[in-house]
C-alpha cells in the first residue's frame, strides 16, 4: 500500500477521464431494471383510458382473468386501500386547488393515458395480450384541451374543483423591497420611451429519455424492495411510506443504472404504485415495464405555458422594467413539484440584467392532458427564452446590435457580487469574458457583414443571426430557502466515506445518477482529496439501503451539493485519521502535514500514508486510548446560496424565404461554470444539452387532438433529432469560481438546453426580420417559417410551390417533422 502511495501523482480535478462506468454500459455488463429476473416473478400491462375525460361506468375482467397465464386482474376498487396516492410536493399557494391524484383512479379518468384496470400474468405478452380483453365502458364527459379555453371555466377538467385555476403566484420588486414599481415604470415608458409587448408560447414537451420507465416490486422478504428506473430513490421511498401505510423502514428503493430522465424520472408514479399494490395483493414479485407508447401518453411532460411580457426602456435602450404573466397547463394534477416549475423561472426573467422594477405573475390552470412536470431546466429555459427574445426586440427597436443592447444592461463583472431586482445574489461571474470569446469563435463581425451582403443582393436563402446570453440558479438549495416557498423537502444532500484496510476507499453518495458520470467525477474528487488513487475509489448510489439519506439528483444539484458533502466527509477522515497517524509516528498532531495522501512530521521525510492508517485502524492493534476505531466519516452540506453558471451561445441560421427551410451553420457557445472537475464530462453534458434545446426551437412539439388524443404518440409524429441532424458544436469555457461551495463549480447539466432555444429562434427570426416578422411560434418548421414570411408579404405566391410542399411533406427533421400536427396555434 505504501508503494502506491508514493507513486507520483497528478492532479484528479481538471482531468478528462473517461467514464469509469461507461464499460459496463457499452458492453451490456449492467443491470437495467427491466432485466431483473426473480424467482417466480409474474409481469404486469396497464390498461389505459383511450379518452381524455370519462365517467368509468363499469370494467368487465372476465375474459381476460380466463386467458392461459393470467394470474390475476385489478382495478382500481380492487386495490384501494393500499394504492396510495401521488402526492404534491410543492403547493405554491396556501389556497392552491389540488384533485386527487389516485394511482389507479377509482371513478373518473382525467387523461387519455390513465391507467384503469392492471394484468398480472405469467409473461409479458401473456399480459399485453389480456389487457386488450378488458372491457371499460365509460361516458365521456367534456374534456378541456386548450390553455387559453381552460381559464374561461367553461369546461372543467375537474367539475368537483368548480373551476380550472389551481393558484396564482406573483413576485413584485416593490413589495420585496428589491426594485421599484412596474406599472409606474411602463407609464413612464409609454409617455417618452419605449414600451414592447410580447405573448411567446413554450409549447409541451416529453422528456424522451432513452430507457423507458420499469419497476420491479418484490414483497416477500423482510422489507418489501422496489427497483425503478428512478432520478429519486429516496424520495420515491418517502412518498411510499406516506401514502401506503408502509413504514419507511420496511422499504427498500433501488435505482440500478438508468437510462437518463431529464426530469421525467423524478416523479413517484402511478406506475410505481399500482406495481407495488399488485405485489403486496399477491405476495410475488412483478415487474412492469413501460412500451415507449406508454411513455409519451402517460409520462410527465414538460414546458406548456403562454408568456405575455412587457418590457420598457428609455430611448437608448437602457432597460427600466418588466411585467412577466405566465399561463401554465399543469395537465390534469399537480405532480409533485409540477405547480412550483413555472414559479422557478420568477427569479430568472430577469437573467443577467439590471432591471429596476419587476414583476412575476403566474397562474396555473388544469386541462385534460397528461401532467406537467419539471423538463431539463425546469422553468430556466422559458424563462431564459423570454427575455433573450425580447432584447432581441428592444435591439430592433433602438436600432443597435443585439450584443450592444446586451452589453448596456448586464450586470459588470465587477459589479459581483450583485443582487438582482428579484432578490437574488449573483455570487459571481464575467459576462464581458464568456461574449468576447464566443464572439471571436464564433466570427461574429464576419458573417454580420455576410449578412448584410446576403441582404443587399436580395439573396432567397437569408442568414440570421441569434444571440443568447444567460444565467441561471441552481444546485437545489438553501433548505430554508425552499421551506419559505413551501417546498416540501430540504435542499441538502449527504455523502459517507468508508476507508477499507486494503487501501480501496467506498464513497456513498445519496444522489443518483442518471447517465451524469458521478462515478468518474466522485472518484476524481476523492482522489485529489486524500490522495489515493483514482482506481481505487468505488462510489456507491441509487440504494436507500447502502445510501440511506439522500435528496436525489435534478436542478444541476449532484456536483454543488453532493460534491461538497463528499468534500467534506473527505476532509471529516483526514482529521479523524490525523491523531491515529501522530500516534503512528510517534510525533505530535501539531507537526502533522497532509498532503498526496500522506501525513508527514513537519521538516522531515517520515511518514505515513492514509491507507496505512486505515489498516492500523482496522486491525486495531495499537491506537490511543479515548479514540474509537475508525476514520470513516459522514457529511450533510446545506447550501447558503444557489450557484449561478452562465454563458453566451451564439448561432447562426440559414433560412429559405422560398421554402422555410431553416439549416443551421454555425453553433457557438462559451459557458462559466466555474471550476471543471471533468471537461470530458462538461462536454457531453453540454453537448446533450444543446441538442434537446435547439430541438425545441426547430422540432419538438406534444400535439392533441380536439378528442384528446395525444397524436404525437410516437417517434414517427414526435421529431426527435439524431446526431445526423446536428452540426458539430463549437464549444468553450471562461471561469469564475462559485463562492458557495469549496470546489467552486457550478451546475452545467441544463445550460445547453437553457440557452440554446432562444439562440436558435433569435437566429430564425433575425434572418426574416427585414420582411416585417418579429416571431414566429415554436417549433419552427419550414411550413411555419415559409406562412410567417409569405403573410408578412415576403411572397405573392397564393399557395405553395411543388417544392415546397415537398419540403412540407417530407416530414424529416431538417425539413419538417409532423407538418399536420404540429401548428396548431392554440395548442
Amino acid at each position: 500500500m505504501t508503494a502506491i502511495e508514493d507513486r507520483p501523482r497528478t492532479p484528479e480535478i481538471g482531468a478528462a477521464r473517461r467514464r469509469k462506468e461507461d464499460e459496463r454500459l457499452v458492453t451490456g455488463r449492467t443491470r437495467w431494471t427491466d432485466n431483473i429476473q426473480l424467482p417466480g416473478m409474474l409481469h404486469l400491462a396497464m390498461v389505459r383510458s383511450p379518452f381524455a375525460h370519462a365517467r368509468i361506468t363499469s370494467v368487465e375482467t372476465e375474459q381476460a382473468r380466463a386467458l392461459p397465464g393470467v394470474v390475476a386482474v385489478f382495478t382500481g376498487h380492487d386495490i384501494a386501500d393500499i394504492q396510495g396516492v401521488n402526492i404534491t410536493a410543492w403547493p405554491i399557494t396556501p389556497d392552491q386547488k389540488s384533485p386527487d391524484h389516485l394511482p389507479m383512479p377509482l371513478e373518473r379518468v382525467s387523461h387519455s393515458g390513465e391507467i384503469v384496470a392492471v394484468v398480472a400474468a405469467r409473461s409479458a405478452a401473456v399480459a399485453r395480450d389480456a389487457a386488450e380483453l378488458v372491457d371499460v365502458d365509460y361516458e365521456e364527459l367534456p374534456a378541456v384541451l386548450d390553455l387559453k379555453a381552460a381559464t374561461t371555466d367553461e369546461v372543467l377538467a375537474h367539475p368537483d374543483l368548480g373551476t380550472n385555476k389551481s393558484a396564482f403566484w406573483q413576485l413584485d420588486s416593490q413589495e420585496a423591497g428589491t426594485g421599484g414599481d412596474v406599472e409606474e415604470a411602463i407609464a413612464r415608458a409609454r409617455e417618452g420611451g419605449i414600451v414592447i409587448e410580447r405573448e411567446y408560447r413554450q409549447q409541451r414537451l416529453i422528456p424522451a429519455f432513452m430507457e423507458p420507465r420499469s419497476t420491479v416490486v418484490d414483497p416477500t422478504g423482510e422489507q418489501v424492495v422496489m427497483w425503478s428506473a428512478t432520478q429519486v430513490p429516496h424520495i420515491l421511498r418517502f412518498c411510499i411510506a406516506a401514502t401506503t401505510g408502509l413504514p419507511e423502514s420496511k422499504i427498500r428503493v433501488i435505482a440500478p443504472d438508468v437510462g437518463g430522465g431529464f426530469g421525467g424520472k423524478l416523479q413517484s408514479t402511478p406506475e410505481e404504485f399500482v406495481t407495488l399494490a399488485v405485489a403486496r395483493k399477491l405476495g410475488k414479485p412483478v415487474k412492469y415495464t413501460e412500451t415507449r407508447s406508454e411513455t409519451m401518453v402517460s409520462a410527465h411532460h414538460g414546458r406548456d405555458q403562454w408568456q405575455k411580457l412587457t418590457l420598457c426602456a428609455e430611448r437608448d435602450g437602457t432597460v427600466t422594467g418588466l411585467k412577466v404573466e405566465l399561463t401554465c397547463d399543469l395537465g390534469a394534477y399537480a405532480a409533485i413539484v409540477g405547480g412550483g416549475v413555472p414559479v422557478l423561472g420568477a427569479w430568472m426573467f430577469n437573467s443577467i440584467y439590471k432591471f429596476p422594477a419587476y414583476q412575476f405573475n403566474c397562474t396555473n390552470y388544469y386541462t385534460n392532458k397528461t401532467w406537467v412536470d419539471a423538463y431539463r431546466g425546469a422553468g430556466r429555459p422559458e424563462a431564459t427564452f423570454a427575455i433573450e427574445r425580447l432584447m432581441d426586440e428592444l435591439a430592433a427597436e433602438v436600432g443597435v446590435d443585439p450584443l450592444q443592447i446586451r452589453e448596456k444592461n448586464w450586470i459588470r463583472h465587477e459589479e459581483f457580487p450583485f443582487t438582482t431586482v428579484a432578490g437574488m445574489t449573483y455570487d459571481s461571474g464575467n459576462y464581458e469574458a464568456a461574449t468576447a470569446k464566443a464572439t471571436e469563435l464564433f466570427g461574429y463581425d464576419e458573417l454580420r457583414a455576410e449578412q448584410q451582403r446576403r441582404r443587399d443582393a436580395g439573396d432567397p436563402v437569408q442568414l440570421g443571426i441569434g444571440v443568447s446570453t444567460f444565467t441561471e440558479m441552481c444546485g437545489l438549495a438553501p433548505s430554508r430557502v425552499l421551506g419559505s416557498l413551501n417546498y416540501g423537502a430540504g435542499g441538502w444532500e449527504t455523502a459517507s466515506i468508508r476507508m477499507l484496510a486494503t487501501g480501496t476507499v467506498e464513497v456513498i453518495t445519496g444522489v443518483s445518477a442518471h447517465g451524469q458520470g458521478h462515478e468518474t467525477a466522485w472518484s476524481q474528487i476523492v482522489a485529489d482529496r486524500l490522495g489515493v488513487p483514482f482506481e481505487s475509489v468505488e462510489v456507491l448510489h441509487g440504494d436507500t439501503q447502502i445510501a440511506p439519506k439522500g435528496m436525489d439528483t435534478y436542478g444541476s444539484r449532484s456536483l454543488v451539493v453532493g460534491g461538497e458533502a463528499l468534500v467534506r466527509a473527505a476532509d471529516k477522515v483526514i482529521e479523524k485519521a490525523r491523531p491515529l497517524a501522530a500516534h503512528m509516528l510517534e510525533a505530535s498532531v501539531d507537526d502533522l502535514e497532509f498532503a498526496g495522501g500522506r501525513f508527514t512530521v513537519k521538516g522531515t521525510d517520515k511518514g505515513v500514508g492514509i491507507s496505512d492508517v486505515a489498516l492500523s485502524v482496522w486491525t486495531g492493534h495499537d491506537y490511543p486510548e479515548g479514540l474509537e476505531p475508525s476514520i470513516d466519516a459522514d457529511a450533510t452540506f446545506d447550501p447558503v446560496n444557489f450557484s449561478f453558471p452562465h454563458g453566451t451561445h451564439l448561432c447562426a441560421m440559414e433560412v429559405d424565404t422560398e421554402t422555410g427551410q431553416s439549416t443551421m451553420r454555425k453553433y457557438v457557445c462559451v459557458d462559466d461554470i466555474g471550476n471543471i472537475i471533468n471537461p470530458l464530462i462538461v462536454e457531453g453534458q453540454v453537448h446533450g444539452g444543446l441538442v434537446q434545446g435547439i430541438a425545441q426551437a426547430l422540432w419538438e412539439g406534444a400535439e392533441y387532438d380536439e378528442q384528446g388524443t395525444l397524436v404525437s404518440g410516437s417517434f414517427v409524429d414526435y421529431t426527435l433529432p439524431t446526431a445526423a441532424d446536428t452540426i458539430s458544436f463549437v464549444t468553450d469555457h471562461t471561469t469564475s469560481p462559485a463562492t458557495s461551495n469549496s470546489l467552486g463549480t457550478k451546475g452545467v447539466g441544463e445550460a445547453g438546453t437553457i440557452a440554446s432555444t432562444p439562440a436558435v429562434v433569435n437566429a430564425i427570426v433575425d434572418a426574416v426580420r427585414p420582411l416585417g416578422i418579429d416571431d414566429i411560434q415554436m417549433p419552427c418548421t419550414p411550413e411555419r417559417v415559409w406562412k410567417a414570411i409569405r403573410s408578412a408579404g415576403g411572397t405573392q405566391d397564393a399557395g405553395p410551390t411543388p417544392t415546397q410542399q415537398a419540403h412540407f411533406d417530407e416530414g424529416t427533421p431538417n425539413q419538417d417533422p409532423a407538418a399536420g400536427t404540429t401548428d396548431g396555434a392554440a395548442q
